[in-house]
């Protein structure tokens, strides 16, 4: 069971890129500014065009609803076109189920407490911080339980403390099997929780493996062009630079 995509090319984005997720796994995906990411991102999630495949099928040809109940996506700008509470925000994640009222609440509950916004769902996207809006774009995305949760800079808007338990919540969830892509810049957090990442550089990959082999400092300094050396032990490091 897979998520891949195979010799992507989107002119001027990505070129012939190959990467794939797996499930139980989180995948960071890094590399500096105008790399593409995002354009590998939006099209594992079926957003880009190309040859992408989920399980062996491509993507295209799945249904939509089919799709939508496999693959959940959080792009780096979420709009919200009605000023809608926090919970039914949430709740729009559940759309693309055909399930019971009860089944629905549940996860929409439990999304909504894994992203400690039980204390706002009664409260209009309109009255949130950014970090609060994030939070909740996410939960609706969490609250379709999706195999694979593909998230576009998920940590960016968030406090120091909101970043490290969204990024536990993501090893929890793939502990339970799903597939997590995250599209990260600090190399830290890719470091320390990510099981694998692809490096892209100018629309190429140029690197994919374990992240305690793949962002040495040569490849550091090669693609980000810094001077910088790891401390700390494994699963707590910092880069200084």
């Amino acid at each position: 069971m897979t998520l891949e995509a195979r010799d992507l090319t989107l002119p001027g984005r990505l070129e012939a890129v190959s990467a794939t997720l797996l499930p139980g796994e989180v995948t960071a995906i890094v590399g500096p500014n105008g790399a593409g990411k995002s354009s590998l991102l939006a099209a594992l999630a079926g957003l880009e065009g190309g040859t992408v495949q989920l399980d062996g099928r491509a993507l295209v040809d799945l249904p939509a609803r089919e799709r939508a109940c496999a693959i959940g996506y959080l792009p780096q700008a979420g709009d919200v076109a009605w000023n809608v509470s926090v919970e039914t925000l949430a709740q729009l994640g559940r759309l693309p189920h055909r399930t019971g009222l009860a089944e629905d609440s549940a996860e929409v509950a439990a999304a909504l407490a894994a992203l400690g916004l039980d204390h706002l769902r009664g409260r209009p996207v309109g009255q949130l911080s950014g970090g609060e809006r994030a939070r909740a774009l996410l939960a609706r995305v969490l609250a379709g339980t999706p195999r694979w949760v593909l998230a576009d800079e998920p940590l960016a808007s968030l406090d120091l403390a909101h970043q490290q338990t969204l990024l536990r919540h993501f090893r929890a969830l793939a502990a339970e099997g799903r597939g997590v892509g995250l599209v990260l810049h600090d190399l830290a957090q890719a470091m320390n929780h990510a099981d694998r990442v692809i490096v892209l550089s100018a629309g190429r990959v140029v690197a994919e493996g374990a992240p305690d082999t793949v962002l040495d400092e040569a490849l550091i300094g090669r693609i980000w062009g810094l001077s910088g050396r790891w401390l700390g032990e494994p699963r707590a490091r910092a880069l200084a630079c």
